[in-house]
This record gives C-alpha cells, sequence and structure tokens, in this order.
C-alpha cells in the first residue's frame, strides 16, 4: 500500500516540481506570466479571443508530467516532415496535434480568409494614395531586423522578430515558424500583447509627432467604390504580389480569397463561415498551439527579453513611420489629409483605425476619421505580408 502511494506521489507533478528547484522556480514564473495575460485579457478586456488561448497553451505546455506538447519533434528534430508526423501520431500529446497546423502554416491562412471576409477595402480602392502609409508603417519592421542583427540573432531569427512591428500576430507566426521555430512562443506573445496595447501605446506617440492644427483636420467624404472594383481588386493584388512574391502567396491569397467571398455578393453562407466559425476555431486552435511553445526551459532566457523589447523598438517605430508618411501626405495635398490615420498602418485591424478615430475626436469632436483610417489599416495588413515574403525569399 506504501509503495502503490509513493508511486503514485512519484507520478504527480508536485513531485517532479518539488525535486528540482530551478525547475519549480522557472514554473512559478510562467504561471504568473500566464496569470498576466489572464488579467490583460478578462479585466481589462486586451485581444481576449487571443490572449486568452495563448495564456491557456502556456499553462498546459508547463505543467510537469502532462505531457501535451514536445517541442523537440518540431523544433530540435532534423528529420523529414513524414517521419515528424509519425513521431507524432506515435508519441505525440494532444498539443503535439494541434501545432501541426502552425507547422503546417494553415492556421495563419485560414486566419487570414476570415480577416479578409471581414476587411473592407474600399477606402483603400477610393483612395489608392493610403497604400504609401501603409508602406511608411512598415519602418519599424525593418529597423528592428538590423537591430536583431546586432544584437547577435541570426538573420532568420531576426526576421522572424521584426515581423513584430508589422503588427499582424498570424504573419509573424508563419515567418517565425519557417525561420526561427525556436522563438514561437516569445514571439507570438510579444506581437499579440503589443496589438493588444495599442489604446496605450500609439496615442503618446501620436500626439508627440503631430500638431494640434493637424490632428483637427477634417478630411473630405471618400468616393464611392463600384463593385467591379471591388471585386477586380482582390483579384489584381492576388496576382501581383503573388508574382514578385511568391512566398507571400498563402496569406495574400488566402487573404484576398476571404474578401472575394463578401464582395462578390454571391456566397453569403461561405462568407458567414469564414468570418464566424471557422475564424473563431482556428483562433482557439492557433493560440492555444503557440502559447504551448512558451516552455520555461526555452521562454525564460535572455533572448526572449531582447525579443520583448526589440518588438516594442518595432511596434513604436513603425507607428512613427506611419504618421511620418501621414504628415507627408497631408504636406503634398496641402493640409486635405489628417497625418493621425497613418498611425493606422501597423495593421492591427480595426483597432489601429479607432485609435486614429479617437486622438482626432480629441482635438475636434466632429472629427470622423474611422473610414478615412482604413484605407492605411487595411494596407498595412498587405504591406506586414509583403515584408514577410521579402524575408521567407531572403532566408527561408
Amino acid at each position: 500500500m506504501i509503495n502503490a502511494l509513493l508511486n503514485l506521489w512519484e507520478s504527480t507533478g508536485f513531485h517532479r516540481l518539488f525535486a528540482d528547484p530551478e525547475l519549480l522556480i522557472k514554473t512559478l514564473i510562467m504561471y504568473v506570466i500566464v496569470g498576466v495575460l489572464v488579467y490583460l485579457a478578462v479585466v481589462k478586456g486586451f485581444e481576449p479571443l487571443l490572449l486568452l488561448p495563448i495564456a491557456t497553451g502556456m499553462l498546459l505546455a508547463n505543467l510537469p508530467g502532462a505531457e501535451l506538447f514536445h517541442k523537440e519533434l518540431f523544433i530540435s528534430n532534423d528529420a523529414s516532415f513524414k517521419l515528424i508526423i509519425q513521431d507524432v501520431i506515435e508519441n505525440g500529446g494532444l498539443l503535439d496535434f494541434l501545432y501541426l497546423g502552425v507547422k503546417l502554416g494553415i492556421y495563419p491562412s485560414l486566419i487570414f480568409l476570415g480577416v479578409g471576409a471581414m476587411t473592407d477595402f474600399s477606402p483603400l480602392i477610393a483612395d489608392p494614395k493610403r497604400l504609401f502609409m501603409g508602406a511608411t508603417a512598415q519602418l519599424g519592421v525593418f529597423v528592428a531586423f538590423f537591430g536583431a542583427i546586432l544584437l547577435g540573432f541570426t538573420a532568420e531569427e531576426a526576421g522572424a522578430i521584426g515581423i513584430i512591428g508589422g503588427a499582424d500576430g498570424p504573419t509573424a507566426i508563419l515567418v517565425t515558424k519557417t525561420l526561427a521555430p525556436h522563438l514561437l512562443g516569445a514571439i507570438a506573445i510579444a506581437a499579440y500583447s503589443y496589438m493588444a496595447l495599442i489604446p496605450m501605446i500609439q496615442p503618446p506617440i501620436m500626439r508627440a509627432l503631430t500638431t494640434k492644427k493637424e490632428r483637427a483636420i477634417k478630411m473630405e467624404t471618400l468616393r464611392p467604390v463600384s463593385k467591379l472594383e471591388l471585386i477586380a481588386f482582390p483579384i489584381i493584388v492576388i496576382v501581383v504580389v503573388a508574382l514578385f512574391l511568391p512566398d507571400a502567396a498563402p496569406l495574400i491569397g488566402f487573404l484576398m480569397f476571404g474578401n472575394l467571398l463578401t464582395v462578390s455578393g454571391v456566397a453569403d453562407r461561405i462568407s458567414k463561415a469564414a468570418q464566424n466559425e471557422l475564424m473563431n476555431i482556428v483562433t482557439i486552435f492557433l493560440g492555444v498551439s503557440v502559447g504551448a511553445t512558451a516552455d520555461a526551459a526555452s521562454f525564460l532566457s535572455w533572448g526572449t527579453i531582447k525579443i520583448i523589447v526589440l518588438g516594442l523598438a518595432a511596434f513604436c517605430l513603425s507607428t512613427v513611420g506611419g504618421l511620418l508618411g501621414g504628415k507627408l501626405m497631408c504636406w503634398l495635398t496641402h493640409g486635405k489629409i489628417n497625418p493621425l490615420i497613418g498611425s493606422a498602418g501597423v495593421s492591427a485591424v480595426p483597432m489601429a483605425a479607432r485609435v486614429a478615430q479617437k486622438v482626432g475626436r480629441e482635438e475636434n469632436p466632429d472629427n470622423y476619421l474611422l473610414m478615412h483610417a482604413m484605407g492605411p489599416n487595411v494596407a498595412g495588413v498587405i504591406g506586414s505580408a509583403v515584408a514577410a515574403g521579402v524575408f521567407l525569399a531572403l532566408f527561408k
């Protein structure tokens, strides 16, 4: 009886933790991080649909003895993918099976399908010049890339870190799982955390780089966009971007496919499924899978601290780049464009556009910038996917 009880005790996670003081300390730190993410999601309401699954994945991966995720099967394994899948089938836990969707690049593309179905590209179509602000808002991506190189990261790792500046979680995940899968947990958590903190991070930068007069600028109503333009736009973008950057085709292709489902007006049932059921299911799988990569052994390191700092710098500099692009457009149009809309070029749809609207109305209560800001906002989605394609083409 005593031996049976001892065997039961030795099989518990408590025994593993108390038998290894270092593991105990690191695990408790991870639980604190999980608690912070849950707090941000539940109490502050910051991106709960993303942060809650990620936090849960982190918690499950840091339960000693549960054996739900085996990172070595995917990251430290040099075997062919056929053998990796065989190992997962024979020895994998629940999260190993879910992670296959990340490893194969399925989840990010399906997320983009839902995003495309929910996105209105008409503000960008009505004024294509706003692509420029979406492009300048990628400044932080490339500054962070070179900063990561200077801090000792490899080119592949630096490319994955730089994409945080695009404020696009699925894109960051797709690039990281290809170029630097061992950094996936840190990069995904940094990317989604900064996206959630947009209402806190962006306004001070926006006020610092614009004048009261600029923030109060009222913009003219956008021209109507025809159905022909709405249908032609996603098709043209797929062809042009994919021909120049084939590595961006999975993201851009599914983004524009989702949009085509909506604007065509003949596939409402599929469009709604992409926006709701499919988007929700994939978000759960993606968040839990990515969170599972943040185990204590690899996450608690100086490398993670560097990634978090570089990610914040990338995000701030991308906001700066978008605002500078907006100020230039304001000057070129003799004050017809409010530079605040340039800050929405960081791709976080539609939160960044809402922040631009909020800051603009603080100076002028009659200012309605939301639809205008959606132009750079959706341009930023395209821009971050293009930046991802560049890094993949260079370093894959």
